[in-house]
């Protein structure tokens, strides 16, 4: 966010936010569930959502900006959260159908 912001306007970084941070953690869901796949989407999903929200509540919002002011965005808070549960959350759904489904073929 910051070097957006440098670079570009607010609004510019908030959308590419939005829309880098799911496929970041689509990246990572992917190989998690590819390499250790010890829990289910949801829980992972959860996981995930939650270690978001801990690093941008504590790291983020106390330590650097100081203030919780963030998290009265939509776009720049709420909307990438809700994108990298669903992105985690559907990478672990399909990747469990794509295994199963090269499992099959295999027998």
């Amino acid at each position: 966010m910051g070097i957006g912001m440098s670079v570009t306007s607010l609004q510019t970084t908030l959308i590419l936010h939005a829309m880098g941070g799911p496929v970041g953690f689509m990246v990572i869901s992917l190989f998690y569930f590819k390499k250790f796949d010890y829990t289910s989407p949801l829980q992972t999903a959860i996981w995930f959502i939650a270690f978001v929200v801990f690093m941008d509540l504590f790291g983020v919002a106390l330590l650097i900006e100081k203030s919780v002011a963030m998290f009265r965005s939509i776009l720049g808070t709420w909307l990438p959260f809700t994108l990298i549960f669903l992105a985690t959350y559907f990478t672990g759904i399909f990747s469990r159908k794509a295994g199963r489904s090269r499992t099959r073929r295999l027998d």
